[in-house]
């Protein structure tokens, strides 16, 4: 006994299977963020000790921190923002009315690209002190 599937959902059945494939990849992107952010916190607190070790004297400014929180928050916010891009989109493949992905693609964009450049101008600074 064999059921057939009409040509309309099978390529509705084919959205959500693009859809899943999409919000993965969201959040392998945004736990990818998560573990820099916390590599990024952890590096101040491996370069003052380095700094110590050679006889530096070492201010405590906690900024790799502050950057590494950061970052973790954006991972945490591309998160949720893949998990409410992934309802909507199922919700608008169900319905008909399918809309590509508008502000929130350009919002994650410039908040990456702030972090980005943060992230540089911190690793000049500390490569200063080095």
């Amino acid at each position: 006994m064999t059921t057939s599937i009409s040509p309309s959902e099978s390529g509705k059945a084919s959205s959500h299977l693009a859809n899943e494939r999409t919000f993965l990849a969201w959040i392998r992107t945004s736990i990818s963020i998560i573990v820099f952010g916390f590599v990024v916190a952890k590096f101040g607190i491996t370069l003052r000790e380095f700094l110590r070790v050679q006889g530096a004297t070492v201010r405590e400014s906690g900024e790799s921190l502050f950057i590494g929180v950061g970052f973790i928050a954006m991972g945490i916010f591309m998160a949720l923002a893949a998990w409410f891009r992934y309802q909507s989109t199922m919700h608008r493949i169900e319905t008909g009315d399918f809309k590509p992905a508008g502000a929130i693609v350009t919002v994650l964009t410039v908040v990456a690209a702030v972090f980005g450049i943060i992230l540089a101008v911190y690793l000049i600074y500390t490569a200063r002190a080095l």
